[in-house]
C-alpha cells in the first residue's frame, strides 16, 4: 500500500491515562458506538426539539426503551462500513505485497454502496466483484442518504481535490463516514488526513467538507493512540492549523470557528456552567447538516458530558453506573436532542467515545436493541485482523 508522505509509529500514549483498551476493542467500540448513536438519532433526525419533547417528554429521547418499534441505523453507518471495506481491500492488497490505489478502492466501495440505494452505478465506472459486505442484506435499505453522496457518485467521475464533484457542497456526509481512517495504526498524521480528505473529495468539493472529515479522522487516530479526549481534539485542530493541509490551502474559517467554539463552550461546563440547552446548542454550533457543524456538535456533546464535568454523568456514577457507559449515554443524549441532523451528530459522538473507551462504554441494553450488530462486529473483526490488532 502506498501512503504518502509515509508512515511512522503513532504518538506515544499520554502518561497516566486511566485505561488502555486493546486496539481491537477500540475498533469495535468505534464502529458499534457510531451505529448506536446513529440508530437512536435516526428516530428523530428530521424532528424539531419541540416535536421531540412532545413525543418523549421534557428531557427528549434518552434511551432505546422509548422506541417501541426500535430504530434502524442509517446511511451514516452504511457508509462508515463501506469506508472500512475500502480500506480493508487496500490493506489486503498491501499484505499480499501489491501496491493499491487507496482512494480508488474507496471509490469502488462507495459505488457498491450506491448500488444498494437503488441508484444505477454509472456504466463508465469500473466493474468490481462483490465482497463480503455486499452480501449483507441489512445494508441494502435506503435510510435518507445525503444528496451529495448520491449525486457525486452517480456522475461516474472519481472526484479529487483538484477536479471536484459537487464543488460547493459541504454536507456532513463526509464526516459521518470517516472514522475508519483514524483506526489504521502506525500512520503519520499527514497520511491520516490525506486519506480522509481525498476520500471526502469523492463526493464533496467544498474545503470545509474535506477539512472537517480530515480533522475527525485525526481525532479518532489520536484517541486510538491513547490520548485523552480534549487533548486529542485540540491536537487535531492544531494539526489543521499547523501543517497537514496541502501547499497553498488555508484552513476553512467556518471549520476553525465551529471547532474552537465547541472546545470553548465545553470548557465552560466544569467551571460551573450547565450543558447547553438544545436551543442554545444549535444557536452556538449549528444544526449539524453541514460538515463542520456536525463535528462541532458531536465534539461538544462528548466533552461537555465527560466525568468530572458536573453533569448528569457524575450523578449516574454516584448511583453505581459504569463511568464510561454513563458518559456514553449522556453524550449521545446531548447529540440526539436538538433541531438538526440528530443521527449524524450522535453517530460521530458514538465513534469518538468508542475509539476512546473501547467496547466497555457501550451499554448492553443498547447493544441488544441495535440492528444487525453481527454485521458491524464482522467488519470490525476484519479490520482488526488486517491491521494486526
Amino acid at each position: 500500500m502506498s501512503t504518502e508522505p509515509g508512515t511512522s509509529p503513532a504518538p506515544a500514549p499520554t502518561p497516566g491515562q486511566p485505561h488502555s483498551p486493546a486496539h481491537g476493542s477500540r475498533i469495535h467500540g468505534c464502529l458499534l458506538g457510531g451505529a448506536l448513536g446513529d440508530s437512536l438519532g435516526y428516530a428523530v433526525e428530521f424532528d424539531s426539539i419541540s416535536a421531540i419533547r412532545a413525543r418523549f417528554g421534557p428531557a427528549g429521547l434518552q434511551d432505546f426503551s422509548a422506541l417501541d418499534a426500535g430504530s434502524p441505523f442509517s446511511d451514516d453507518t452504511q457508509m462508515t462500513l463501506y469506508t472500512a471495506d475500502g480500506l480493508l481491500e487496500a490493506l489486503e492488497w498491501a499484505n499480499d505485497g501489491v501496491a493499491a490505489d487507496i482512494n480508488a478502492c474507496l471509490w469502488l466501495a462507495y459505488l457498491r454502496w450506491l448500488g444498494t440505494q437503488g441508484v444505477a452505478v454509472p456504466a463508465s465506472a469500473p466493474f468490481q466483484p462483490p465482497r463480503w459486505i455486499d452480501a449483507q442484506d441489512v445494508l441494502k435499505s435506503r435510510r435518507s442518504p445525503g444528496n451529495a453522496c448520491l449525486s457525486g457518485l452517480a456522475t461516474g467521475e472519481m472526484g479529487t481535490v483538484k477536479r471536484p464533484v459537487n464543488p460547493d457542497s459541504k454536507g456532513c456526509g463526509t464526516v459521518m463516514r470517516s472514522a475508519p481512517f483514524g483506526l489504521i495504526p502506525h500512520l503519520e498524521a499527514e497520511t491520516v488526513y490525506k486519506l480522509s480528505a481525498d476520500a471526502a473529495s469523492l463526493t464533496h468539493g467544498h474545503p470545509a467538507a474535506r477539512q472537517s472529515a480530515g480533522v475527525f479522522s485525526l481525532l479518532i487516530h489520536a484517541l486510538s493512540s491513547g490520548h485523552g479526549l480534549r487533548e486529542a481534539a485540540e491536537a487535531a485542530l492544531g494539526q489543521l492549523l499547523g501543517g497537514v493541509l496541502r501547499k497553498g490551502e488555508n484552513p476553512d474559517p467556518d471549520v476553525v470557528a465551529r471547532l474552537e467554539a465547541a472546545l470553548r463552550l465545553a470548557g465552560d461546563v466544569p467551571g460551573g456552567g450547565d450543558v447547553l440547552s438544545p436551543e442554545d446548542l444549535v444557536g452556538e454550533l449549528g444544526e449539524g447538516w453541514v460538515a463542520e457543524e456536525a463535528l462541532a456538535v458531536a465534539l461538544y456533546a462528548v466533552l461537555a458530558t465527560a466525568p468530572g464535568s458536573g453533569t448528569g454523568t457524575a450523578d449516574a456514577v454516584r448511583a453505581g453506573a459504569d463511568p464510561a457507559q454513563a458518559h456514553f449515554r449522556a453524550a449521545i443524549a446531548v447529540a440526539v436532542n436538538h433541531s438538526g441532523d440528530s443521527d449524524s451528530t450522535a453517530s460521530i459522538a458514538g465513534n469518538i467515545l468508542g475509539a476512546f473507551y473501547g467496547e466497555r462504554c457501550l451499554p448492553a441494553d443498547w447493544l441488544a436493541a441495535l440492528q444487525a450488530p453481527e454485521v458491524i462486529r464482522g467488519m470490525a473483526s476484519k479490520l482488526a485482523t488486517v491491521t494486526g490488532a
